[in-house]
């Protein structure tokens, strides 16, 4: 008679496991530290974070997997392929580099915001960010969205007082609680049609769905997409994002812009191209609306900005990641239509890792500015140059990298390459759409770009740098340039394994 337990690989899962035995051992720590020694905690959720992420060298050698059917090893909850661990990576760096902004920001805030709650939560949040690309079945994939979406609400309300902060949080709370019942429905439907929660099972079982129960099946694939198509920020399921990330704290929008990202598009891919490929027909053009919907509303907001407006530098670059979810939709979509599916997923993942230097990078920079200038508009921004040379070179080559120009040679090349996976797929149309929106995009990140050089208006204001904020500006520049010098490197991402 066969084991009925299953066995666990415990180096497969200790990325995000180590992430939330750090997390638990920073809120008990919490209960016995002093006010004037909290600010430890701060560093040890960031040494937290470094550590689970060189806990995925370990897992380099090869294809892990763990909690398996007793009988059937191709059937697991837990997979740590090269999909995860790029994933992973970029969730885990992402969740670093946010930690580095909130330790200057939670010093600044001169103890407004709870450190132990504030670590204990973001914590928790990278854990089911980290656990959600691993997960191979459908009631595994839902825990580890709720996981890393449920801390992320607090978070985004946790200043006190704040009117602001607590109507971002009320509207990220109540449109994802929504997205995430609708997925849940269709994760009854698709269950209650094959009989499996198993993605790789699913795949195979949903083609021999009865007659009967076909539009059924097709309904549960629909409203299983919603949820994390809500995650991704795509349009119509954008409307929280510019509000949530001007009421959260600056390194939370930042955390959200990149690791909440990841977490929607990992999942994207998961229920689309392992558990519903044979549905191509039903989520393939729908993801190419979206993607294309997506892009253009999100430019459009971000062009729309006016610089004197509070906020509007965070404003922009939330409508500027409305639009990059659109061009990171491009390839998804084309993997239905695409004969090399993996390579067009590929393109994504690569996108992805891009998108995420960048932008973190920006964001850096901006809670610099946002130390001496609180309303933090775009027109705070003129004339950094004179007051701080590096930082507005380093702006600079971040939104030039976002808009895809030179000498953001790695935003021009994962532009090419996603353009490419629409051409590829037969997706003309698509990628019309798409060289549209890149235009459109460059008049808001120039316009931002010139202001950089421009004449300060009075004395130009010096902005001291701390030590951490430092430390994230200078990784986000070393990855961009890095990238930048040798795009090709992002190509060793193509190859997923997922197919």
């Amino acid at each position: 008679m066969s084991s009925l337990v299953q066995s666990v690989d415990w180096l497969a899962i200790a990325p995000p496991t180590l992430t939330a035995l750090v997390g638990l051992v920073v809120l008990v720590a919490d209960l016995f530290l002093g006010d004037d020694k909290k600010a430890v905690l701060g560093w040890v959720s960031v040494v937290g974070l470094a550590a689970s992420a060189l806990l995925l060298l370990p897992l380099l050698d090869g294809d892990r997997a763990t909690f398996c059917l007793t009988g059937d090893a191709g059937a697991c909850s837990y997979t740590a392929d090269r999909f995860t661990l790029v994933i992973q990576f970029l969730v885990l760096g992402g969740a670093l580099l946010a930690a580095l902004l909130s330790v200057t920001a939670l010093k600044d805030a001169n103890k407004e915001l709870p450190e132990g709650e504030f670590w204990f939560l973001l914590l928790s949040s990278a854990a089911g960010a980290a656990l959600l690309p691993a997960s191979r079945d459908l009631a595994t994939l839902i825990v580890a969205l709720e996981v890393a979406s449920l801390p992320a609400f607090a978070l985004v309300g946790i200043k006190h007082g704040d009117k602001k902060s607590s109507e971002a949080a009320l509207k990220f709370f109540l449109s994802s609680v929504t997205a995430t019942a609708v997925s849940l429905m269709g994760v009854s439907f698709v269950y209650a049609t094959t009989g499996t929660l198993y993605l790789t099972e699913i795949a195979d079982k949903i083609q021999h769905v009865d007659g009967q129960f076909h539009t059924l099946a097709q309904a549960g694939v629909v409203l299983t997409l919603v949820g994390f198509a809500f995650k991704t920020a795509a349009v119509p399921f954008h409307f929280w994002v510019p509000d949530t990330y001007v009421g959260a704290p600056l390194p939370i929008a930042a955390y959200l812009s990149v690791v909440g990202k990841a977490v929607g598009f990992s999942g994207l891919i998961l229920v689309t191209v392992v558990a519903f490929p044979s549905y191509a027909d039903v989520w393939g053009p729908a993801l190419a609306a979206l993607a294309a919907l997506t892009m253009t509303v999100g430019n459009v907001g971000a062009l729309r900005q006016q610089t004197t407006r509070a906020y509007s530098a965070v404003r922009l670059l939330a409508w500027s990641s409305v639009g990059q979810a659109g061009y990171l939709l491009v390839p998804i979509a084309s993997a239905a239509y695409s004969k090399d599916g993996e390579k067009a997923i590929g393109s994504t993942v690569a996108y992805a890792l891009m998108y995420a230097a960048v932008n973190l990078g920006a964001f850096a920079v901006a809670a610099l500015v946002g130390r001496t200038r609180a309303l933090n508009r775009i027109s705070d921004y003129r004339g950094l140059y004179a007051s701080n040379p590096l930082a507005a070179l380093l702006l600079g080559f971040f939104l030039l990298c976002l808009a895809g120009l030179p000498p953001g040679i790695i935003g021009l090349f994962a532009k090419v390459t996603v353009f490419a996976s629409a051409v590829d797929a037969g997706l003309g149309w698509l990628a019309v759409v798409m060289a549209v929106n890149v235009v459109i995009a460059l008049f808001y990140y120039l316009q931002w770009t010139t202001l950089l050089f421009r004449a300060p208006e009075g004395e130009p204001e010096k902005h001291r740098v701390p030590a951490p904020l430092t430390a994230a500006i200078a990784l986000t520049a070393v990855l961009g340039v890095a990238l930048s010098g040798a795009p090709q490197l992002i190509l060793r991402f193509s190859d997923t394994g997922l197919f």
